[in-house]
C-alpha cells in the first residue's frame, strides 16, 4: 500500500505549490470533475493502468522526486493504487495517496475543476 496523505495536508500542500495531484479516474470522470489543478492518469480498467501510466508520467510528471498525490473516487477505489505503484516502479520516489478521495473533497465543500 502507498504511503497516505490526509485531506487537510493535501490541501495545505496544494495551496503551498509543494505537490503535483494526480487524478486518476478514467478520462470522462476527470473532464466532469477533479481536484484544482490535477493531472489525469487513468488506472481504470485496471489492467491498462500500468500502460497509461507508462505513457503519461513522463509528460505529466517529468520530474522523478516530485512530490506527487494520486487520488480517485473513494476509499474502496483502487486506481490510484495502480497508478501509485506503477509510478514507484518507474522511479518516482515521493508518491503518496489519497485514499479518501474526490467524495470526500466534495463531501467537505472544497472547490474542484473540470475540463467542460
Amino acid at each position: 500500500m502507498l504511503p497516505l496523505i490526509t485531506r487537510t495536508e493535501l490541501l495545505s500542500r496544494m495551496e503551498a505549490g509543494t505537490v503535483v495531484v494526480v487524478d486518476t479516474m478514467p478520462v470522462a470522470y476527470f473532464e466532469k470533475e477533479h481536484l484544482p489543478e490535477s493531472h489525469n492518469i487513468p488506472g481504470f480498467p485496471y489492467e491498462q493502468a500500468a500502460e497509461f501510466t507508462d505513457q503519461l508520467a513522463p509528460a505529466v510528471l517529468p520530474d522523478k522526486a516530485a512530490a506527487i498525490v494520486v487520488y480517485c473516487a473513494n476509499t474502496p477505489c483502487r486506481n490510484s493504487e495502480f497508478v501509485g505503484r506503477r509510478l514507484l516502479e518507474l522511479g518516482y520516489t515521493n508518491v503518496r495517496k489519497y485514499r479518501e478521495g474526490i467524495e470526500d473533497w466534495v463531501a467537505n465543500g472544497l472547490p474542484t475543476g473540470s475540463s467542460s
